[in-house]
């Protein structure tokens, strides 16, 4: 073992130990590895700046620009149409899955998911099936079809760049497809025929056991409201708005015993129940929200949206709070209550940090709904009955995007050329607004991608990947190219869980292509094991931006993903080591 390959692989521990304790953020992880790669010599300025030009960092900037402006210009607003006519549970979710199929392979899975959460919520209510048992289908399917092609995710680009760096050819737009058609069918159908017993109906549950539907707000007790002089136990808010009164705040002090208070003029009330017990307790005894300011300049609009709104992964606004909210964002918008996956907020609303899946309840006024709608930091589940009208700009978005994804398939020019061209036309024609298509990118991933991709150069040049290679899957080689394909393939899938997709992927790929090496082989099937692997994560909530996303709107536990993903993850084994050698020959 040289010195480079020991500073390489101490760069690479210490990178996997970020992602997987999130002590940093990932593009801060990224920039971190690049600089120690660059600084120790295992990589020159020109191959640590390379991944910043890379094509595939390019296009999967573009994808974050196009797939917004299908989104708001209301191309996909007929879908929530046409799933409130299935009655059927059973025909729903084939419905369901037959359409994020078809759109999953063109459009970022992540943006997919974003728009579909309320259209399911809201179908699922009205055909009487909890969305517990729509939710985590549209997370893993999303996933599924979007391994099927070469711009589904920003893993598959990322992979075939740096194919491409090593020497190999690359992928075609749909090289990937009959493999992931067959990933896709079984999925699709193990979710259909399994549903019932695998996945929770949690409207069965209480909502205390699922915290889903429950927010936790705070009200204060205006001047003239006749709570004052009252005991809060004499109120039985419980009984008749199902409102129960966490705790009572009286300046600085949290009062003890809180139902047996008289209450004050100017007490803050840290209340928990539903929408309609909470404002209606509002109206009723004249209650406020905390910040007076907020109040007054919410009086002044005649017409307020009430609109529940989920912190997005990957949201500018992680480990913020409800005050910079309220002041940096949109100055007529109030947040009345939040809720967290799993837990009973006890503190002030103010002092929480939020986290991915925190569910705001707020108040705006409605010429503001749009905004909120197309800002990507958010998540909007549900809002009263406002939608956009459809206008010819939805047609041209998917014009846009079809062509896109036609001219790059049959080779008139290149995807980063093609996507490029597709994002100036969508924001020429208005479907994004004149900064969005800077602010929808996300560029924590991109920083992500153009700081990791060097990583997989000083792999290479240092020899850490083929000393890997060399030490662990290559020793399999006396069992057969297929026994090195399958401890690849189970590498890339347990390790997917714990850290980023992309992170995964750059770290296996270079091994993947000298384990190939090392058994003068193809390097193709097991840079397609690592392609399939890190792309479809099932086990864990964070093992996908997707199953995050849908962990707390969906009201699911952690081990609802184990139960339902872990054989899935297996069935997906077995589907890969039995079908990769058939499409790619050793």
């Amino acid at each position: 073992m040289t010195i480079d390959i020991i500073i390489t692989l101490s760069i690479v521990l210490m990178a996997v130990v970020f992602f997987a304790t999130e002590k940093i953020r990932i593009d801060a992880v990224a920039i971190i590895v690049l600089t120690l790669l660059t600084l120790s010599g295992q990589i020159d300025v020109k191959e640590a700046l390379s991944g910043f030009s890379n094509s595939a960092t390019i296009t999967i900037a573009a994808m974050f620009v196009l797939a917004t402006g299908l989104k708001n210009s209301g191309a996909l607003d007929s879908v929530g149409e046409l799933l409130s006519r299935v009655k059927s549970p059973w025909l729903f979710l084939l419905t369901l899955f037959i359409i994020t199929s078809l759109i999953s392979p063109f459009v970022n899975n992540t943006a997919v998911v974003a728009v579909f959460i309320p259209v399911v919520i809201a179908a699922s209510h009205n055909i009487g099936l909890s969305p517990s048992k729509s939710l985590i289908p549209l997370s893993y399917v999303s996933q599924m079809a979007g391994v099927s092609t070469l711009i589904g995710t920003s893993t598959n680009l990322l992979v075939d760049a740096i194919a491409k760096q090593q020497g190999l050819p690359g992928f075609s737009m749909f090289e990937f497809t009959p493999l992931g058609l067959i990933f896709l069918v079984i999925g699709c159908a193990y979710l259909l025929l399994l549903n019932r017993w695998l996945l929770p109906d949690t409207s069965s549950l209480s909502n205390e056991e699922i915290g889903h539907g429950k927010y936790v707000s705070e009200l204060k007790i205006s001047a003239d409201s006749p709570l004052i002089g009252k005991m809060a136990d004499e109120l039985a808010l419980n009984d008749t708005y199902d409102v129960y009164i966490l705790s009572v705040l009286r300046g600085n002090e949290r009062l003890s015993t809180p139902s047996h208070q008289l209450l004050q003029e100017n007490d803050i009330l840290l209340v928990r129940g539903e929408v309609d017990g909470l404002m209606e307790l509002r109206e009723k005894y004249k209650l406020t929200h905390s910040s007076a300011l907020h109040h007054i300049q919410q009086e002044k609009n005649d017409e307020l949206m009430v609109a529940e709104v989920m912190i997005a992964p990957n949201s500018h606004w992680l480990h913020s709070n409800t005050f910079l909210l309220n002041r940096l964002w949109n100055r007529n918008m109030v947040v009345w209550g939040m809720q967290r996956r799993g837990k009973i907020i006890r503190e002030r609303l103010r002092t929480l940090s939020f986290q991915v899946g925190d569910i705001l309840l707020m108040s705006l006024p409605k010429e503001d709904i749009e905004q909120l709608k197309s800002d990507h930091n958010f998540i909007l589940l549900s809002e009263t009955s406002y939608r956009t009208k459809s206008n010819w700009r939805a047609y041209f978005s998917i014009a846009v995007m079809a062509t896109v994804v036609i001219t790059s398939a049959i080779g008139i020019a290149p995807i980063v050329i093609t996507s490029l061209l597709g994002a100036v036309a969508m924001a020429l024609a208005g479907c994004l607004g004149d900064e969005d298509s800077y602010n929808v990118i996300d560029w924590r991933v991109i920083i992500l991608l153009a700081g990791l991709f060097p990583l997989g150069i000083a792999m290479t040049n240092s020899g850490a990947a083929q000393f890997i290679a060399d030490h662990t899957i290559a020793k399999a080689a006396v069992l057969g190219p297929v026994m090195a394909l399958a401890i690849l393939y189970l590498m890339t899938m347990i390790l997917t869980e714990f850290m980023s997709n992309a992170g995964t992927a750059v770290l296996l790929t270079p091994i993947a292509i000298s384990t190939a090496q090392s058994l003068e082989a193809s390097p193709t099937p097991f840079v397609i094991a690592v392609i399939f692997a890190a792309a479809t994560s099932f086990v864990t909530p964070v093992g996908y931006q997707t199953n995050a996303m849908v962990y707390g709107a969906g009201g699911y536990k952690f081990t609802d993903f184990i139960k339902v993903g872990l054989p899935l993850n297996i069935i997906f084994f077995v589907l890969g080591i039995v079908f990769i050698p058939m499409f790619w020959p050793f």
